[in-house]
C-alpha cells in the first residue's frame, strides 16, 4: 500500500519489522552534582555535609534562580572562603555554549551546548511580543529513529541531567533578563520539552527538571506548571505515570499519522503502541489534570498530508478536550522529507475544522537557522 492510496477496510496488513529503538541511554559518566540536582531538602544537607550551615543552601538558590547569578563574584553575602568551596561543589559550570545563531531581528536564539563530556545538544529562545518561549532537550540524541527526524537518526548518546536541562532555561531566563534579546528586559514565560530527544524516556531527569522549573523561587525557578509542556512520541506507560503526578503541565503527543500502516514506519515506537493506546492515554491524562493535549503533526509531502488522511484523524480526535499544532517539515540536508505544498496544507487544515478540531499552523521559526532538532548540534559537530 502506497502512502497515497487510503487502506482498504479488509484484509490484514503484512507483518513489518520494527525500526530499532533505543530506551535506555549508553553508559557513561555522570555530570557534576549541581544545586538544580537537588530539592531544596536536599540543598540543606549537602551544605551540611560540607561543614557548612544549611542556610547558606537558600543563598545560593536566591542566587542560582530567584536573581539569575552567574557570576559567584556578586555572590556578596557570602563569605569568600565559604563561597568559593559552595560553589565550586553545588554550582559547578555544566554547559559551554560552543555555537549560538540568530534570526527574526535576533528574537530567535539557538544555542549549542558542549557538556562535561564533550557532548553536543541544542536550546533555543522564542521571544515573540506576548511571551517568551523556551524549547530545551531532554537528550543528547534521541533513540526513536523516526526517519525524517535529524536527532533520530543522529541516535541516542545519552540522558541529560536534570540540571543540564534547568541551566538550558536558566541560560534562556538571564538571557532575557539582561535584554540580550531586542524588545528590552524580560522574563522567560514559557517551556516546551520539544528540543533534542524523548522527554519520556529520560522520565526521572525531565520530572525533576519541571519541578525546579516551576517551583516558587528560590526553590525554583517560578514558571508556573501551566506553561509548561512535555512532548512524547507515545510511550504509553510513561504517559499514565504522568498522569499519576498530577501536575497541570501540558501533555503533547507527536503522531504524524492518524493510522498505525503509516506511523509504524514514521514513528517506530507505534510498533508496540499503537495509535489508539496512545491516544487512550493522551484522553487519560486529559481527564486526570483537566489540561487540552497538544496533537503534534509534522506535515509531510506526499506522506501523510492527504485529505483522508486529515479526516480520519479528525474522526479520531473529534468530542475530545485537544489541539491540533500541524508543524510544516523543516527539512534536513540530503533527505527526501520535505514540506507539504500550501493548498495541501490549507486543505488539512479545512478537513480537521470541519470535524470540529481545533487547529492552528505553527511558526516556522529558525529555518535559516537550522531550525529543526539536532540540525544545528550535527552541523556544529560536523
Amino acid at each position: 500500500m502506497s502512502a497515497t492510496t487510503e487502506p482498504a477496510t479488509a484484509g490484514a496488513a503484512p507483518k513489518k519489522t520494527p525500526a530499532k529503538l533505543v530506551f535506555a541511554a549508553p553508559r557513561r559518566g555522570k555530570p557534576p552534582r549541581h544545586l538544580a540536582d537537588l530539592t531544596q531538602a536536599e540543598r540543606r544537607e549537602a551544605v551540611a555535609e560540607l561543614g557548612e550551615k544549611p542556610f547558606r543552601a537558600d543563598q545560593l538558590s536566591r542566587h542560582y534562580f530567584a536573581r539569575l547569578v552567574d557570576d559567584p563574584a556578586k555572590m556578596t553575602d557570602l563569605p569568600a572562603a565559604v563561597r568559593d568551596r559552595l560553589v565550586s561543589e553545588l554550582l559547578p559550570s555544566l554547559l559551554t555554549p560552543v555555537r549560538e545563531l540568530d534570526c527574526d531581528g535576533g528574537r530567535t536564539l539557538k544555542t549549542v551546548w558542549k557538556a562535561f563530556d564533550g557532548v553536543l545538544f541544542e536550546s533555543v529562545l522564542m521571544r515573540y511580543p506576548d511571551r517568551a518561549t523556551m524549547c530545551v532537550s531532554s537528550q543528547a540524541g534521541c533513540g526513536m529513529n523516526c526517519p525524517f527526524c535529524a536527532t533520530g537518526q543522529a541516535g541516542l548518546t545519552r540522558n541529560l541531567s536534570t540540571a543540564e536541562i534547568v541551566e538550558q532555561v536558566a541560560a534562556g531566563a538571564r538571557a532575557m533578563a539582561r535584554g540580550r534579546v531586542p524588545g528590552g528586559p524580560g522574563r522567560v514565560s514559557n517551556i516546551v520539552f520539544m528540543g533534542m530527544g524523548e522527554p519520556l524516556a529520560n522520565y526521572k531527569a525531565v520530572i525533576g527538571a519541571v519541578r525546579r522549573i516551576t517551583d516558587p523561587a528560590p526553590a525554583g525557578l517560578g514558571i508556573s506548571q501551566r506553561s509548561v509542556t512535555v512532548s512524547t512520541v507515545g510511550l504509553v506507560p510513561a504517559i499514565e505515570k504522568l498522569a499519576a503526578e498530577d501536575m497541570s503541565v501540558r501533555l503533547a503527543v507527536s503522531l504524524h499519522a492518524p493510522d498505525d500502516e503509516l506511523r509504524d514506519d514514521l514513528v517506530p515506537i507505534n510498533n508496540r503502541w499503537k495509535v489508539a493506546e496512545v491516544l487512550d492515554a493522551a484522553w487519560a491524562y486529559v481527564e486526570r489534570s483537566g489540561r487540552r493535549v497538544s496533537i503534534e503533526y509534522a506535515l509531510i509531502k506526499d506522506v501523510n498530508d492527504q485529505a483522508w488522511r486529515a479526516d480520519l484523524l479528525g474522526r479520531l480526535l473529534r468530542g475530545h478536550l485537544v489541539h491540533v499544532n500541524l508543524i510544516p517539515l523543516n527539512p534536513t540536508p540530503g533527505s527526501k522529507w520535505t514540506a507539504s505544498r500550501p493548498e495541501d496544507e490549507r486543505e488539512f487544515v479545512r478537513r480537521l475544522e470541519a470535524h470540529g478540531v481545533p487547529v492552528t499552523v505553527r511558526d516556522t521559526r529558525g529555518r535559516e537557522i537550522d531550525g529543526a532538532c539536532g540540525q544545528l548540534a550535527a552541523a556544529t559537530k560536523d
